[in-house]
């Protein structure tokens, strides 16, 4: 039985926390390897971990957390031990077949088959790309990447645009289609925690990724959502509930309270600011400012974003190096972030109210944060 979060109580109880961490987007820039040989080659990928994450760490310092050596980010292993074909593009993701397109009939019908998730071909390529990357990092537990996503986004990524009629034509059938893809996630979990080693019931938390959440209409969510979440939570953790759905609609945010989240990451979400999260729902939120911000930002619009998204209810504000980032233009607007970061965290764990950190907004940073961030 998982603990459900005291609402009353739990955001005054959340530390305020700050980060800049590396990704492999920053250290393949910095190592100039290409991102399908990233993909493909071990060689590769052990050069953007050895060459390209020391190169990210001289250039930006020790408070620029670094990413563990990993295999490639693949988040599309359990479709493609459904039979959903990966393709790897030139200079681009890695992107999955809609495998059941054409038929939902097909897809619940393979869905009650049992599956042997180590005999998919891109499994068994990935097994022996992680021994090789181990190798190459003895002293670091390298992540297995070769992983999946929430029942609705997996959804999406079997049926296509089709799921999208689904839900409408055929909710009875989609239901069970959900009930039954999230048992197979399930199953795909516990496959892969036998080569992580990590429990299949994890007792601190897990977080759900599912963006394509944020697709399905309000009216829907209690239906169509919820219920698969809670099941997919259960099936993993007695823990605590976290989740990372980006572009979700004002008038979505209070089912993440249904879900018994204890943390919600938005991330890319051009419809939610701050305030607006804070004022639909009491869960605990981080705000992320992503890479492309930063193209039309001055030093001090970065400082003023941190210390505003503080202000208005934010429990955690983070950036996540990407390729542009280690640009000359934009090195100086990472250490303003890190200062503003720094100034926050100390000012709040001194008893400062949050309306104090208002103080250290511009002028013009209170106008741009957020009446024009949504424009």
């Amino acid at each position: 039985m998982h603990r459900s979060p005291d609402y009353e109580s739990l955001q005054g109880q959340t530390p305020f926390e700050w980060s800049v961490s590396g990704s492999y987007l920053a250290y393949l820039k910095m190592a100039e390897v290409r991102i399908r040989d990233f993909f493909l080659e071990p060689a590769a990928c052990i050069e953007v971990y050895q060459t390209g994450r020391r190169r990210v760490g001289e250039l930006f310092g020790p408070d620029v957390g670094a990413a563990a050596a990993a295999t490639p980010p693949i988040s599309y292993g359990h479709p493609h031990s459904l039979g959903a074909e990966l393709y790897f593009p030139e200079g681009g993701e890695v992107a999955v077949e809609h495998v059941f397109q054409d038929s939902l009939d097909r897809a619940i019908a393979q869905l009650q088959r049992p599956v042997d998730f180590s005999q998919a071909p891109r499994a068994q390529f990935y097994r022996d790309f992680h021994r090789q990357i181990q190798q190459a990092f003895p002293d670091e537990n390298v992540w297995y990447s070769y992983g999946w996503e929430g029942p609705i986004t997996t959804a999406y990524e079997l049926r296509g645009d089709a799921f999208f009629l689904d839900i409408l034509d055929e909710p009875e059938k989609t239901r069970e289609f959900l009930g039954l893809l999230t048992t197979s996630i399930l199953d795909f979990q516990r496959w892969h925690c036998g080569i992580s080693g990590r429990p299949v019931i994890n007792p601190d938390g897990v977080m759900i990724c599912d963006d394509i959440a944020s697709m399905v209409p309000p009216r829907l969510w209690a239906s169509l959502v919820l219920p698969y979440w809670d099941q997919y939570f259960t099936g993993m953790t007695s823990g605590k509930r976290t989740a990372h759905v980006e572009d979700l609609r004002p008038s979505q945010v209070h089912f993440l309270e249904d879900s018994d989240l204890w943390y919600y990451d938005p991330s890319v979400s051009r419809q939610l600011s701050p305030p607006i999260i804070a004022r639909e729902c009491r869960v605990p939120f981080g705000w992320r400012l992503v890479s492309f911000h930063y193209r039309d930002m001055t030093c001090r619009d970065v400082e003023d974003c941190v210390f505003q998204a503080a202000a208005d209810g934010a429990s955690k504000v983070f950036t996540i190096l990407e390729g542009t980032m280690c640009e000359p233009a934009h090195v100086g607007k990472v250490q303003a972030f890190i200062r503003a970061g720094q100034t926050v965290k100390r000012l709040l764990d001194q008893g400062a109210p949050r309306e104090e950190l208002r103080q250290h907004v511009s002028a013009p940073g209170r106008l741009k944060f957020w009446q024009h961030w949504l424009d």
